[in-house]
């Protein structure tokens, strides 16, 4: 039996006090409702959200159509009707249906995975990046072994293996990797996953996958298809706009999907099957997201050059740019135009993430920006 380490210990100890600081999912937000409100008085609903990697353009009509068409369902248990939608994705993704496990959002399947290798070892991933399974693992005596990323803000794919050890018992990638939005190079991604996962299990978040614009680039699913110990989780949140439906899966092989459908706690519901299935056939809402992604990013690149300021390439519906000032400081002066925009991701605390909107929003945001930076 492991013992219990000090760190372990002081956890545990701390953890009823640490939970109330928490947000839905384990993130310490930057600004509360009260905050919000200090700083501008105005309904929250008139406050443009700049700030959660959000797609203001759905759901399509197609998918809000098929959830209102189907509400006389909503007296039934959604497990009868996953398997329509299982077999689209797995067609989808080029895999059989019991490579697939749905979750509530992908943010459930990642917290699943955390819960389910985590449990009692070692998760190693870098920082900064999304924290929803190293938070939730953490809560279940898992240590977390972070990494930095590199100088070019990288996953540092090279320490990350020389840290791998026997009580490693899960390897967390994000690619593209929030808040950057940077990409890793494909070769060096497909040979370090190939590597690592002979000796533990390697989660690749492709949350943002659908935006990425480097041809030809490849999913870690083709690591699965391969038998590896490779799991990989896919989200209805961004590209095709169900963020508030809740709907996700995780593609991995047979044995590790079993593993991680025991602990599938929210499962999904009739509206988000019924929206997804829709979704998957929307060929024209995806293009139209997609461009208008495109559009919203390139204007805030322009003011961003305009300006001057720093910025990573970005594979995502949003851009890290450099305002050499405090995050904190930068988000109360937006709050008081009216936008709120990314939390601090230390140590990164004079980077702002801000996401892309409806061009509307981004012209607005622009004009709000220049002024603040004035």
């Amino acid at each position: 039996m492991k013992s219990l380490s000090r760190r372990s210990w002081l956890k545990k100890a701390t953890v009823g006090g640490g939970l109330a600081a928490l947000g839905t999912n384990g993130i310490i937000s930057s600004l509360s409702a009260e905050e919000i409100r200090k700083y501008n008085p105005r309904p929250m609903e008139e406050i443009v959200r700049l700030s959660s990697n959000e797609n203001p353009y759905g759901p399509s009509e197609s998918m809000r159509k098929a959830m209102t068409s189907n509400f006389d369902l909503g007296c039934r248990y959604p497990w009868a009707y996953n398997e329509s939608l299982v077999k689209m994705i797995a067609e989808k993704e080029g895999v059989p249906e019991d490579y697939i496990v749905m979750v509530a959002g992908s943010t459930e399947g990642l917290k699943v995975a955390g819960l389910t290798f985590g449990q009692g070892g070692e998760i190693i991933s870098c920082s900064p990046t999304f924290l929803a399974m190293m938070d939730y693992a953490e809560l279940w005596d898992t240590d977390i072994n972070w990494v930095p990323l590199n100088k070019e803000l990288d996953f540092d794919l090279e320490e990350i293996e020389k840290r791998v050890s026997f009580e490693t018992n899960l390897v967390f990638l994000c690619n593209p990797n929030n808040p950057t939005g940077k990409l890793l190079p494909a070769d060096k991604v497909l040979d370090f996953c190939r590597t690592v996962s002979d000796k533990t299990v390697v989660f690749s978040d492709e949350a943002y996958y659908d935006y990425i614009t480097e041809p030809n680039y490849p999913s870690m699913v083709q690591l699965v298809k391969e038998g590896r110990d490779v799991i990989v989780s896919r989200t209805f949140s961004k590209v095709y706009g169900l963020a508030g439906i809740r709907l996700g899966y995780l593609i991995a092989r047979p044995a590790i999907a079993q593993k991680l459908s025991q602990r599938v706690v929210a499962n999904t519901n009739i509206m988000a099957i019924e929206a997804g299935k829709a979704a998957l056939l929307d060929k024209d809402f995806y293009k139209f997201s997609l461009d208008k992604t495109n559009q919203a990013r390139k204007m805030l690149t322009d003011t961003l050059d305009e300006l001057k300021l720093d910025y990573v390439p970005s594979h995502a519906n949003f851009v890290f740019f450099h305002s050499g000032r405090d995050i904190k400081e930068l988000n109360e002066a937006m709050l008081a135009k009216g936008f709120r925009i990314g939390r601090p991701f230390p140590p990164l605390n004079d980077w702002c993430r801000i996401s892309t909107g409806t061009i509307e929003e981004i012209a607005a945001y622009n004009e709000a920006f220049k002024e603040v930076m004035a």
